[in-house]
């Protein structure tokens, strides 16, 4: 009696576990026949009102054919002065630093040499000496004339008289070069230090020199720039030049500074070809006011050479993960919510607030335009 109850109690366990068991597979073969589509996205109304989304079809847009160059900032060379001492000497006084504003006519530098007390004393020698030559000169003249002279001494004082009124006139420009006062010196005030004033307005953008040293003669001191008129230099390749044009559209960025972007437009093409083989091309700025652009910067720029027509979708629609792009296609829609796809595309260019769609886009298709971001980030 003891055995029977036994293996009635094995049995029903038996019984037991094999339900359980069939029912784990009933189970998980129900799961297995609807899996769950991680590329679908479901969004409630509420939900997409709250967060202002909207849906909309592909549309078609013009995208610029761009040619990619890079450049520097630049300015006009007549916005542009290095300035050189005419004679060597020792910097005597100097105010200035890089970055300081100039206006034309400014002191920049002062120089001391001997050599300038030198050229003033020749220059007063030779105007003494030139009166008195002038009368030998006009007596000479007479005596010639009336034959009691011979012509030999008549020439020798007329040569005498014009070699050195060439000479006092050839010492009065170097002295003007050398900016001095030449009525001052007639008065007896020499000096050994002269003056160099600036030729343009601008600011110091280099500074080759300290108090106390030695320039040498036609030796860079400093330079100056006037960035009143800032303009970009483009280098274009060979391959790419047909492309460029005068007028055409230029974006371009400064890579080291910031991404924003900024507008120019071609307005000079150069007719020779670099070693590098690139020609060069001008581009002046849309907009010279409010930017602090320093002549040598690095840009990258695009020319906007030419127009396509593509299928497009507003920026909002396309949403950027690890290298890849992806947009929200709309699957169905309910009375309660809208179910969408992540769908893989492959992007172009940019233009006026919307993304050219190279994947092909089926017609009349729906895609979330806006809010996409916050769905799939």
């Amino acid at each position: 009696m003891k055995t029977i109850k036994i293996k009635s109690v094995y049995l029903v366990i038996s019984i037991l576990i094999s339900g359980l068991i069939a029912c784990e597979e009933q189970k998980y073969v129900e799961t297995q026949s609807e899996p769950e589509d991680s590329n679908l996205i479901t969004v409630t109304k509420e939900q997409f009102i709250r967060n202002n989304m909207s849906i909309g079809i592909a549309v078609e847009k013009k995208f610029p054919f761009e040619v990619q160059v890079t450049g520097m900032i630049d300015v006009p060379p007549q916005n542009k002065a290095i300035v050189n001492a005419i004679m060597g000497g020792y910097v005597k006084k100097t105010p200035l630093l890089v970055g300081n504003k100039v206006k034309k006519g400014d002191f920049l530098i002062s120089i001391e040499n001997p050599e300038f007390l030198k050229i003033q004393q020749n220059y007063l020698e030779i105007k003494s000496q030139l009166g008195f030559l002038d009368m030998e000169y006009q007596r000479q003249k007479q005596l010639f004339e009336e034959n009691i002279t011979s012509q030999k001494n008549y020439l020798k004082a007329e040569s005498d008289f014009n070699t050195a009124k060439a000479t006092l006139t050839g010492l009065r420009k170097q002295l003007e070069m050398l900016n001095f006062s030449v009525s001052q010196i007639e008065k007896g005030q020499m000096s050994a230090v002269t003056n160099i004033y600036a030729p343009i307005s601008g600011m110091i953008s280099k500074m080759n020199v300290a108090m106390g040293s030695f320039v040498a003669d036609a030796t860079s001191i400093l330079e100056i720039v006037d960035t009143e008129h800032i303009h970009l230099e483009l280098n274009v390749f060979e391959k790419d030049i047909l492309k460029v044009k005068k007028g055409q559209t230029i974006q371009f960025k400064i890579p080291e500074a910031s991404d924003e972007l900024f507008e120019a437009e071609v307005y000079l093409v150069g007719a020779s070809i670099e070693a590098n083989r690139t020609i060069k091309v001008h581009g002046h700025l849309k907009n010279e006011e409010g930017h602090n652009f320093l002549p040598g910067m690095f840009v990258e720029a695009y020319i906007e050479s030419d127009t396509k027509t593509a299928s497009a979708l507003p920026e909002s629609a396309v949403v950027e993960i690890e290298d890849e792009f992806f947009v929200l296609k709309l699957i169905s829609e309910t009375d309660q919510a809208y179910v969408f796809e992540k769908q893989p595309v492959t992007i172009g260019t940019s233009n006026e607030g919307y993304m050219e769609i190279i994947s092909e886009l089926q017609e009349a298709q729906q895609y979330l335009t806006n809010g996409a971001f916050d769905i799939i980030k």
